[in-house]
C-alpha cells in the first residue's frame, strides 16, 4: 500500500517530531547506562579496565557506524526532521535531542533496578524488548513530497546523471555520491566540522562511561553514583530546548557553528573540575555545569551539519559523518581504560577528555573564522572593489556604477554556478 505524502510543518510533522524524540531517547540515550554495568561486567569476566571498555566502545561505535539496528533508527529520524521542518528546524532538532536527555535520565535508573533483580543478562534481555519500540516510531516517518523539500545550496557541483549500468567509472561516481565524498571534497566547512567533531568525540563520551565507576571507586554509594548520570539527563531535558530557542534566533543563524565550538570548549573545561575532586557534592555541581555545555553540543550537533550541507545531500553527509565519528568512539573508551590501568588514577581519564574537547573546539572555531575571512575576500569582493576603483577613471556616475556591479554580479553567479 503506498504511503501518504505529508506536508512540511503540518500536523503530522509534530507526530514525526514525537517519534524522533522517542527514537533518540531509546537509541542515543541507551549507551549512557553502560557505566552502570561496568563494575559488574569487570567482576564477572575478571577483566581489566581497558578490556571492559571495549564493551561500551563497540556498542556505541556500531550504533554510529550502521549496525545493531540503532543507527538506522536515529539517522532516519534526524534526516526526516530536516524535510518536515524549515522555519522551526532548529527548535525541532533541539526538542528531538531532548529525547536523548530523557534516555540519559531514565536508562540508568532502569538499569540499576533491573541489575539488582535480574542481573546483567536479564537486564539486556529486557533492553532488547524496549528497543523494539523503535519499529513503531519508524512507521510514523512518512515521506514528504519532493516539491516541499529544501532546495540545494550553492557551492557544490550538481548531481551527475545516472550512468550506464556496468561502467566502473559510473559505479565509482555513485559510491562517491552516496558516501558524500564529493561533499567532503568540495565543501571546506564540512571538512572542518567533520574533522573537528571526530577529534572531539575521542573525549566526549568518556564521562558517560567512567563517571559512575569513578564515583564508586572513591566510596560513593552505587545508587547515588547512578543518580549522577540521571541528573545530567534530567537537566538536559530543560536545557536543550532552551539552547535550541537561543540558537534558532535569526541573529544567531550565522553564528551557530561558533556557539557549538564554544559549547565544546566549556565542556572540556568542565571536566577539569570533575578531575579535581570526587566528593559527591562536587560531582553533583559538576553534573549541573556539565549539562549546560552538553545541552549546547546536543542541540547544535546535527543542526550545524544542516547549516553546512544542503538538505538534498544531508542523509549521505550524515552517514559519512557518523561513520568517521564511530572510529573515534571505538578507540576512545579502550584508550582511556588503558590509561587507567597504567596510572590507576581516574583523574587522567578526565584530563584526556578535556584535552580532546578543548583542542577540537579551538580548531573548529579558528578554522571557521579563517574560512569566513577567506569568503569575505573572495571573487565577488575583489570584483566589486575593482568596479569601485574603475568608476572614477571611466567617469561613471553612481547609477552607472550600480548597474556595472549588477552586471558583474550576474556574471559571477553564472561563472560560479558552472
Amino acid at each position: 500500500m503506498p504511503q501518504a505524502l505529508e506536508c512540511s510543518e503540518g500536523c503530522w510533522a509534530w507526530m514525526v517530531l514525537l517519534a524522533s524524540v522517542v527514537t533518540q531517547g531509546l537509541t542515543l540515550g541507551f549507551p549512557t547506562c553502560i557505566g552502570i554495568f561496568f563494575t559488574e561486567l569487570q567482576r564477572e569476566f575478571q577483566a581489566s579496565n581497558s578490556e571492559t571498555s571495549w564493551f561500551p566502545s563497540i556498542l556505541t561505535a556500531m550504533l554510529h557506524a550502521g549496525g545493531l539496528g540503532m543507527c538506522f533508527s536515529f539517522q532516519s529520524s534526524i534526516t526526516v526532521l530536516g524535510f518536515y521542518f524549515t522555519r522551526w528546524r532548529v527548535l525541532a532538532n533541539a526538542l528531538a535531542s531532548a529525547g536523548v536527555s530523557l534516555g540519559i535520565m531514565l536508562w540508568p535508573l532502569l538499569s540499576r533496578y533491573l541489575l539488582e533483580d535480574l542481573g546483567w543478562r536479564g537486564s539486556f534481555l529486557i533492553f532488547g524488548g524496549v528497543l523494539l519500540h523503535c519499529c513503531v516510531c519508524g512507521a510514523i516517518l512518512r515521506p514528504v513530497p519532493a516539491s516541499v523539500t529544501p532546495e540545494t545550496r550553492e557551492g557544490l557541483p550538481p548531481p551527475s546523471k545516472r550512468p550506464a549500468r556496468g561502467c566502473p567509472a559510473a559505479h565509482g561516481r555513485a559510491i562517491q555520491r552516496h558516501l558524500a565524498l564529493d561533499v567532503l571534497r568540495h565543501n571546506a566547512g564540512y571538512r572542518v566540522y567533520t574533522l573537528g567533531v571526530v577529534w572531539m568525540v575521542v573525549g566526549f563520551p568518556l564521562p558517560h562511561v567512567f563517571l559512575v565507576p569513578y564515583a564508586v571507586w572513591h566510596g560513593v554509594d552505587e545508587h547515588r553514583a547512578a543518580l549522577l548520570i540521571s541528573l545530567i539527563g534530567f537537566s538536559n531535558i530543560f536545557l536543550r530546548p532552551m539552547a535550541g530557542l537561543v540558537a534558532g534566533r535569526w541573529d544567531f543563524a550565522s553564528h551557530r557553528k561558533y556557539l557549538f565550538s564554544l559549547a565544546a570548549l566549556l565542556n572540556g573545561l568542565t571536566n577539569l573540575v570533575c578531575a579535581a575532586s570526587a566528593d559527591f557534592r562536587v560531582l553533583v555541581g559538576y553534573c549541573l555545569v556539565y549539562s549546560v555545555s552538553m545541552s549546547g553540543i546536543g542541540a547544535l550537533l546535527f543542526q550545524v551539519l544542516m547549516d553546512i550541507v544542503p538538505m538534498d545531500r544531508f542523509s549521505s553527509a550524515l552517514g559519512l559523518f557518523t561513520l568517521l565519528e564511530s572510529i573515534s568512539i571505538l578507540i576512545s573508551p579502550p584508550l582511556a581504560g588503558l590509561l587507567l590501568d597504567t596510572t590507576s588514577n581516574f583523574s587522567y581519564v578526565f584530563y584526556m577528555s578535556s584535552f580532546f574537547l578543548i583542542s577540537a573546539a579551538l580548531f573548529m572555531g579558528g578554522s571557521f573564522w579563517a574560512l569566513g575571512k577567506m569568503e569575505g575576500q573572495g571573487p565577488q569582493a575583489e570584483v566589486q572593489g575593482a568596479v569601485t576603483e574603475a568608476a572614477p577613471e571611466q567617469g561613471l556616475t553612481v547609477e552607472d556604477t550600480d548597474g556595472a556591479k549588477k552586471r558583474l554580479r550576474v556574471e559571477i553567479m553564472n561563472v560560479t554556478s558552472v
